[in-house]
């Protein structure tokens, strides 16, 4: 296998796991949250998460790009923030992954929150324990099984983005090159022994979340039971 190629499957893995770490950080507390909550802008809410299902992944990348861009103000003050530019970098990437991914996080997030047995988080009131306490020492652990769910499936639905990393990336070997960009060029230039590794490779990674997937979903049902 080319080095190049070792390069984009270690950026793939990186993005796809630091993907998940944070969009798990922000999904939790908000996933708790929208859960519990029954107001009117509930659906609005829900389909703004919902969001990048529908939308092409390159309509997204387009825009954010667009916001990304030195001429924006977001783009200005992440420049002057930071002193690099968000268009065409690996953080760039990472930012349009959390949009892109969000859903495949949150999902699984909101729906263990509304399976959770209240029997519990009424006995732990009763017992005098604060939100704080309750959330941390029996709702997450209740919930463990979502976070894995949540975390495979957004680790997953990282591994396999395209047209959003290549609309904000581009390109770039050593830093927004990702193992499907890799696997393109290699089709576009017919090297198809070095792109029939890289989609084992990909098959193989992706088959493990998905085991991990459904080992946690299994959990989730004997947890409802």
């Amino acid at each position: 296998m080319l080095q190049s190629d070792l390069t984009a499957l270690w950026l793939t893995i990186k993005l796809a796991f630091i993907t998940a770490v944070l969009l798990l950080v922000f999904c939790i507390p908000v996933a708790y949250k929208l859960a519990g909550y029954n107001g009117k802008f509930k659906p609005f809410l829900e389909a703004l998460i919902a969001m990048p299902l529908v939308l092409p992944p390159t309509l997204l990348g387009f825009y954010l790009l667009v916001l990304f861009s030195p001429d924006h103000a977001f783009g200005q003050f992440w420049f002057w923030l930071t002193g690099t530019q968000l268009a065409f970098s690996f953080q760039g990437v990472v930012i349009g992954s959390l949009f892109y991914s969000l859903p495949f996080v949150m999902q699984p997030l909101v729906a263990g929150f509304k399976h959770i047995n209240q029997t519990y988080n009424e006995a732990a009131i009763a017992l005098g324990l604060s939100p704080f306490k309750r959330f941390v020492h029996l709702i997450i652990p209740l919930l463990k099984p979502s976070i894995g769910s949540a975390f495979a499936l957004g680790f997953a639905h990282t591994l396999g983005e395209f047209g959003l990393v290549l609309m904000i990336g581009g390109n770039i070997q050593g830093q927004t090159q990702v193992v499907s960009i890799a696997l393109y060029d290699h089709v576009e230039s017919l090297n198809y022994t070095a792109a029939h590794q890289l989609s084992l490779i990909l098959l193989a990674i992706s088959f493990g979340c998905l085991v991990l997937l459904f080992k946690f979903n299994k959990s989730i049902v004997g947890v409802k039971q």
